[in-house]
């Protein structure tokens, strides 16, 4: 099969061209030594159109889904995530904002015809991208158009205190290549939507719309029957495809039944062919995933080490508790001892005066019969 994606993209070069450049350079040479073999052997996939597009590396989803230079592409893709039409007006990617003392940087976001704003995220990692991140991002969107509403206001020398009907929806969509646990549901679902409603069924729009799309799942959807062709049901399937699945069958796949995509595959295979540039962004994305590794590995012994304190913890409440009802139990004791000691104390004594008085009975019988003796006589 990828002897038929070389028709398609006759650009693509082969494994062994790909290596003999890399050998005839020796900065990249260097580089590509000092790689794990499972990455070289990616890269070399990747490159030679073994193994696709890639799309979820950052400096690949940055070139094909720039809206400044493909914005037709960036209206079409986010028409189809929202179900509606819609129209890029202005790209915003530049107007980080602050939060706390942390600066806010996305990875796409548009202000929409309607005034709207859209981030669009590419994560590749799940854990990276909580609900917790999401809010947050939400949160500067919101900020970033209210401040944008309130300036347009004061050029207008208008009252700034009615710009706030003025605002419109801000939506924050993050493509997951490996899915948060929060998005783990039955059935096929893979595409959800989060905005907030109100327990009483009253209406009111809060503005703070979330779209999350697990393409792990997408992925696994698609593969999942005998054959090695896989069926694209709609426009939409067909960039989730174009985004996470890398088999060459894939890729002529969503080909064959969009032709339109073949430009946006030939303009990834025309990046590769820039062999130094990409061993830079892909050195880049590792050193980075390496990092993220790292965090989020102390953030998990972090967590372990909270776990076991609180384990640790909860066994010495308890074996405090278990001491407690101990002394308890000895006090107990020694207090049932202390009443079986003065129950004995009473019991000897009612024994003595019962011997007593068993003995002054004894001694009245004799008298009586001394007396009863005397008066026969």
């Amino acid at each position: 099969m990828s002897s038929k994606l070389k028709q398609y993209f006759p650009l693509i070069r082969s494994r062994e061209e790909i290596l003999t450049e890399i050998e005839a350079n020796e900065r990249m040479n260097d580089l590509f030594i000092c790689w794990p073999h499972a990455i070289r052997e990616e890269f070399l996939d990747f490159c030679s159109g073994v193994r696709g597009s890639k799309m979820m590396y950052d400096f690949m989803s940055k070139q094909i889904l720039d809206p400044d230079a493909h914005r037709s592409r960036v209206n079409d893709f986010l028409s189809l995530l929202l179900g509606q039409k819609v129209k890029v007006l202005e790209t915003l990617n530049g107007e980080g904002g602050r939060i706390a003392e942390s600066f806010v940087i996305m990875d796409i976001v548009v202000e929409l015809e309607d005034g709207s704003i859209v981030n669009l995220e590419i994560q590749k990692i799940g854990y990276l991208f909580p609900g917790e991140r999401s809010a947050c991002y939400s949160a500067d969107l919101l900020m970033r158009q209210y401040r944008r509403v309130k300036e347009k206001y004061e050029r207008m020398k208008k009252k700034t205190r009615n710009c706030y009907k003025d605002i419109k929806d801000v939506y924050t969509i993050v493509l997951f290549e490996d899915s948060p646990e929060g998005l783990s549901v039955q059935g096929d679902q893979y595409i959800h939507r989060f905005e907030q409603h109100s327990d009483t069924g009253a209406e009111m729009n809060l503005l703070q719309k979330y779209l999350f799309v697990s393409l792990d799942k997408f992925k696994k959807i698609k593969h999942n029957n005998d054959s090695k062709m896989i069926h694209i049901n709609n426009r939409l399937e067909a960039w989730l495809a174009f985004l996470c699945l890398d088999e060459p069958e894939d890729i002529v796949a969503v080909i064959e039944q969009y032709p339109d995509f073949q430009e946006m595959y030939r303009q990834v295979y025309e990046i590769c062919r820039n062999m130094e540039d990409v061993m830079g962004f892909f050195s880049e994305e590792l050193y980075e995933m390496d990092r993220n590794t790292a965090e989020y590995m102390v953030d998990e012994m972090k967590k372990e080490k909270e776990r076991l304190q609180k384990d640790l913890d909860e066994l010495q409440e308890d074996k405090d508790k278990l001491q407690e009802d101990k002394d308890k139990l000895q006090e107990d004791k020694d207090k049932l001892q202390e009443d079986k000691d003065k129950l004995q104390e009473d019991k000897d004594k009612l024994q003595e005066n019962n011997d007593k008085l068993r003995k002054e009975l004894e001694e009245l019988k004799r008298a009586y019969s001394e007396l009863c003796s005397k008066v026969e006589k």
